[in-house]
């Protein structure tokens, strides 16, 4: 039932104790209140009986029944040589018998006192009586205690065991999102995690389905073109020339399947990337250096690259490499399908997520309808393999960031590439004065 290391064991022996702990403390106090009120009240009749016959008064008033209590007195004068108290009060027991004892002034100038006795035997039998219910009442309330913190225990763990046998019974083929609005208030924020998890499960599970499919079909084409180059090369005697155009051609596709290959090469190193250990980076730093390496790139091209950076430092705890492979490839696209003469910018600026990065290009715009993240898409009449933005997606999920494309809406032709990095692993840092 419990487990060694188990929080609802621990929950249990917490809460057993602490109300055991409660309960014995609360029973003490009330049992020495009952005692010592009872006490007070004998004691408080005593010197009153005191105070009566030392004022030559009836013990009790003339108006009154004779009280059944007055027959266990037992009233009597001693004298002290030495007396060092004007009033003392004691217990004794004596033949299974308990008397309570008053010692009050009557005469200080013959030194005399009062010794007045009481039998108070019943009053302890009745104390005994009460602690043994209070006892066995103790004995009920832990066994309460212990069923309600059992029950309790129960009830907390138990949409834990629910999320639990819902992500035991999920495989690869079977996977679905937790409904958290069926979840309690406090496990909301799991439910949560886990769905986004399962999230990037789902799309790893699409897009690797994706990548092992479109990989076979793009190194089954040149695979073909060079057989069938080499068929009609066999099928009758050349000249050495056309034996040399055939070699280059069967070249030429290699060397497109050898991309294909490295960049199958890419996504495994990206996922060895991934379990990097993340370190503390100033973004906008290195925002400001690849800006500078790339503005060399598109000066050669003949295009501008402009750049525009708020705040001035925004710290994040991340992999870098990861970073990189995205902004590089954001601005790899975005000189690719921009003409000459025409402008790339790289710009960032803070939100209430965190920090967004943004490239906006001014080439030919996007297909909406065409899911540009799935492996082996391609864009435009350039050449490419189609696994850029693939691995740009990945690096952002590994992240924990968004990344989106989407077309300009100001009236000219272009995309914006953009990345949110979410601000809850990283700081701003104050702009110097």
């Amino acid at each position: 039932m419990f487990s060694k290391r188990s929080i609802r064991t621990s929950f249990l022996i917490q809460l057993i104790f602490s109300s055991v702990t409660l309960i014995i403390i609360f029973s003490s106090l009330l049992y020495f209140y009952i005692e010592k009120s009872i006490y007070d009240d004998k004691k408080a009749e005593l010197i009153q009986y005191a105070k009566n016959i030392s004022a030559y008064k009836s013990v009790f008033q003339a108006d009154e029944s004779i009280p059944e209590n007055f027959f266990s007195l037992n009233v009597g004068i001693i004298y002290l040589k030495n007396p060092d108290t004007q009033m003392d009060v004691y217990e004794k027991t004596d033949h299974k018998h308990t008397y309570l004892t008053l010692v009050y002034p009557f005469n200080l100038d013959d030194k005399s006192y009062l010794k007045i006795t009481k039998d108070i035997t019943q009053t302890k039998r009745l104390l005994k009586k009460i602690l043994r219910y209070i006892f066995i009442i103790n004995i009920a309330g832990v066994l309460l205690v212990i069923i309600y913190a059992i029950a309790l225990s129960k009830m907390l763990v138990a949409p834990i065991q629910t999320l639990t046998k819902k992500l035991a019974n999920m495989n690869e083929h079977l996977i679905k999102e937790i409904d958290t609005q069926r979840l309690p208030a406090e496990f909301e924020p799991l439910g949560e995690t886990l769905n986004h998890l399962i999230s990037r499960i789902q799309n790893f599970v699409k897009y690797q389905k994706e990548l092992f499919i479109g990989t076979a079909h793009e190194l089954k084409t040149p695979l073909a073109v060079i057989k069938l180059k080499n068929q009609v090369t066999l099928i009758k005697k050349r000249t050495p020339e056309e034996y040399i155009e055939a070699i280059k051609t069967t070249n030429k596709t290699v060397d497109e399947m050898n991309i294909i290959v490295s960049n199958i090469l890419n996504i495994g190193r990206q996922e060895g990337a991934q379990l990097d250990k993340p370190v503390e980076v100033d973004v906008i730093a290195f925002l400001k250096q690849k800006a500078n390496d790339f503005k060399l790139l598109a000066e050669n091209e003949g295009k501008v690259l402009q750049m525009h950076f708020e705040p001035d430092g925004f710290m994040a705890t991340l992999q870098l490499s990861l970073l990189n492979q995205i902004i590089q490839n954001f601005l790899q696209n975005a000189l690719k399908f921009t003409p000459k003469e025409k402008s790339v910018t790289l710009r960032s600026s803070q939100d209430d997520v965190g920090l967004l990065i943004e490239v906006i290009d001014e080439g030919c715009g996007i297909d909406d309808t065409i899911d540009l993240f799935a492996p082996f898409k391609r864009q435009g009449n350039k050449s490419g393999v189609g696994l850029g933005l693939f691995l740009a997606k990945s690096a952002a999920d590994a992240l924990g960031a968004r990344i989106s494309i989407k077309n300009r809406e100001d009236g000219i032709d272009g995309t914006i590439a953009s990345l949110q990095l979410n601000s809850k692993l990283s700081c701003i840092i104050p702009r110097n004065r």
